[in-house]
């Protein structure tokens, strides 16, 4: 969902649903211990209650829950596990002990993006490795200016929980990625460069009835679904000027994005009743509905911008873009925010705790209404 991003690299996070390589340590289990349960809550975070850190090292993300809501699935870059880019585990929501969780992707090439599908014994995600084994390069910057790369070589893939891959979803040249399932568990929603741009489309769970969705210029991404599985919430970028327009194309000639303006937008299934809900500025992403399905949490930098380093936090708003609410207060990043089906809990991606480090960590909390 993913999701997921690099957006700046002094933060040593993520990428488009990919993330950096980094030196860290991982303990031989990753449990909280009861002392410092909620002493990793900082000032004013009143949603979220009995925060527990679930990894240790390395940068993990994109934390999705299986419909049972038992278990998590995520993609990590952790050199300690054998994985110098990201890779796809599975853990139980409550964390996972020896020295690393179960890989389920292949451990070749680079992965992102994983979900659960229905019934919780197989997986969807999106790797790289028919085009190679190695890692592709990820370059950060071009003339100066920030990029994520957009890997061609992605194809979506479903795999059971041994790692085995059963099925391969999408077979188009060009970019399919960033999928997601229905909670209705019918439908697939996706990234792909198909038509030349990044939009979104969905599909059956079996990979049949293609649908587009979007078609506005710009990169359309990191969609999930709603609830009631009839409404899509993504992050997209909108180049308007000439200048803005040429550089888009330019950029995804080259199989590249820039992650640094985006908003986040709603719309039917089908992809009628198109509207933007956030008009902040920045870099607005990583949108999950509210299990109410009226309201969108997500991760924003937009209360940095000129103020320095760029801060990554949550926030929550509703559907018409009113009653905007912070609902993290981390000095460097939160983001990849997903709801338990049940609604109880909210698992997300953060720095902190990090002991001054680069890595990125998955935490979670029991949510408060």
């Amino acid at each position: 969902m993913k999701k997921y991003l690099f957006l700046f690299i002094s933060l040593g996070t993520l990428i488009g649903c990919q993330s950096p390589s980094t030196e860290s340590t991982t303990p031989e289990t990753a449990t909280t211990t009861a002392e410092n349960t909620d002493t990793l809550r900082l000032e004013g975070e009143s949603r979220l209650a009995n925060l527990r850190q679930l990894t240790f090292g390395g940068d993990n993300a994109e934390a999705y829950f299986s419909f049972d809501d038992k278990n998590l699935v995520f993609q990590a870059t952790n050199p300690k596990w054998g994985a110098e880019c990201d890779q796809i585990y599975v853990m139980s929501r409550d964390g996972y002990t020896g020295d690393q969780p179960p890989l389920l992707s292949t451990g070749k090439g680079r992965t992102t993006c994983s979900y659960f599908m229905p019934g919780d014994s197989t997986i969807l995600y999106a790797s790289t490795h028919l085009g190679n084994d190695n890692c592709p390069e990820a370059p950060r910057t071009v003339n100066g200016k920030y990029v994520w790369p957009i890997f061609p070589e992605f194809d979506i893939f479903e795999a059971d929980l041994d790692g085995n891959i059963v099925r391969q979803l999408t077979h188009e040249p060009g970019y399919d990625a960033e999928a997601t399932v229905s909670p209705d568990g019918k439908k697939i929603v996706f990234t792909s460069t198909r038509s030349g741009d990044l939009e979104l489309y969905t599909m059956n769970i079996d990979g049949s009835n293609l649908k587009q969705v979007t078609d506005g210029l710009g990169y359309d991404g990191g969609a999930f679904f709603s609830p009631d599985s009839k409404k899509l919430v993504f992050r997209a970028s909108r180049p308007k000027t000439e200048a803005e327009i040429k550089t888009y194309k330019d950029f995804l000639a080259q199989h590249l994005v820039q992650p640094t303006n985006m908003e986040i937008y709603v719309c039917n299934v089908d992809g009628s009743e198109l509207q933007q809900v956030t008009d902040l500025g920045g870099a607005n992403w990583a949108p999950f509905f509210h299990p109410s399905g009226q309201k969108i949490v997500f991760s924003s930098n937009h209360k940095s911008i000129g103020k320095g380093r760029p801060r990554f936090n949550l926030f929550m708003i509703n559907l018409d873009g009113t009653g905007l609410e912070q609902i993290t207060f981390d000095p460097v990043f939160d983001a990849f925010p997903m709801f338990s089906y049940d609604g109880k809990y909210l698992v997300f991606s953060s720095n902190r705790n990090n002991g001054g480090t680069r890595d990125t960590n998955l935490f979670i909390a029991e949510w408060q209404e």
